[in-house]
């Protein structure tokens, strides 16, 4: 074999390993997770499904002790899980910090250990950050808030290192999309939207 196709034969296999390479990277490497609890996992789905970037939005639990809790386990209390929507999302389509926005100004941060007609510690209100830069947004994003907030009430909404995610059961997969009129009625009954407007007036989320 001469050194001319013993050069082209080598410069073929290396292109050959690049495309190689480049064609088999994964599409979830670009991507990113965030955590919330804001009450009842229904109404916190919503919000970020309709925000452009937002690859998936999962309800579940997360922050507590016990293995694969079911539903029932979780809103009896002592699991110490909290109902949570877990968001894949692409962060050169939409921030971090905009996602906050969206969480603040869909709870009631005001209140310990419940969120509207909700209550007990698997109805806090929460921020699991995933990695140390999560972390600081979430604590700048609340120091922010503190200064400038609409209402008079202090921001008790704890901010925590993300645990295990366990996802709901299907049914309570997008519930308000499954389920509108019982939705609607549940959100319109919990006084949800009416304490959301007096929080955060204009700018509140729905």
């Amino acid at each position: 074999m001469s050194s001319t196709i013993r050069l082209f034969s080598a410069i073929s296999l290396i292109m050959f390993l690049i495309l190689l390479i480049t064609t088999s990277t994964p599409a979830s490497a670009a991507t990113e997770k965030a955590t919330f609890a804001g009450g009842c996992f229904w109404c916190m789905e919503a919000p970020f499904d309709k925000l452009a970037g937002v690859i998936s939005v999962t309800a579940g639990y997360s922050g507590g002790q016990t293995r694969n809790p079911t539903y029932e386990e979780v809103s009896a209390g002592g699991t110490g899980h909290a109902e949570v929507v877990q968001i894949v999302f692409d962060p050169s389509k939409t921030s971090y910090s905009k996602l906050l926005d969206v969480f603040w100004r869909n709870i009631d941060p005001t209140v310990k250990d419940r969120q509207f007609c909700d209550s007990g510690n698997q109805y806090r209100s929460a921020v699991f950050f995933h990695g140390e830069s999560q972390k600081q947004a979430a604590l700048q994003s609340r120091a922010a808030l503190e200064k400038n907030k609409p209402f008079k009430g202090a921001i008790v909404t704890e901010i925590t290192a993300a645990s295990e995610f366990y996802p709901a059961e299907e049914y309570h997969q997008h519930y308000y999309k499954k389920n509108p009129l019982r939705y609607k009625y549940y959100r319109s009954s919990c006084g949800r939207d009416r304490r959301l407007n007096e929080l955060w007036g204009s700018a509140a989320g729905h």
